[in-house]
């Protein structure tokens, strides 16, 4: 399974943005997918999780109400949508599969596949 993740940049604080994830090797739909981030200094974090219908999605309370997590299975893709964006928002972004029984998960070691993560970058 490979994960290529796309769509970082530079944005202004107040700012949108969208990367995406792509997913080639496997069946995609049978995976449930998170997005994670690492800043500069920092260890990586959870910041949103989406099960493999669709149907569940979990958000890290830091970026609650402004990222949104969305899949299109017909096109083996998920979405990050990040609005509100913040200073504290940069970092390399990381999209990751794995097949959770619970179906969301903040815990990293239930996903077994990584990509290379994508760089966004928040202006002040």
């Amino acid at each position: 399974v490979q994960l290529q993740a796309s769509g970082g940049g530079l944005v202004q604080a107040g700012g949108s943005l969208r990367v995406s994830c792509v997913v080639s090797g496997r069946t995609f739909s049978i995976y449930d997918m998170g997005w994670f981030r690492q800043a500069p200094g920092k260890e990586r974090e959870f910041v949103a999780a989406i099960s493999y219908s669709g149907g569940s999605t979990y958000y890290a309370d830091s970026v609650k109400g402004r990222f949104t997590i969305s899949r299109n299975n017909a096109e083996n893709t998920v979405y990050l949508r990040m609005n509100s964006l913040k200073p504290e928002d940069t970092a390399v972004y990381y999209c990751a599969a794995g097949q959770i029984g619970a179906g969301t998960s903040d815990d990293e070691k239930q996903y077994d596949y990584w990509g290379r993560g994508t760089l966004v970058t928040v202006s002040s």
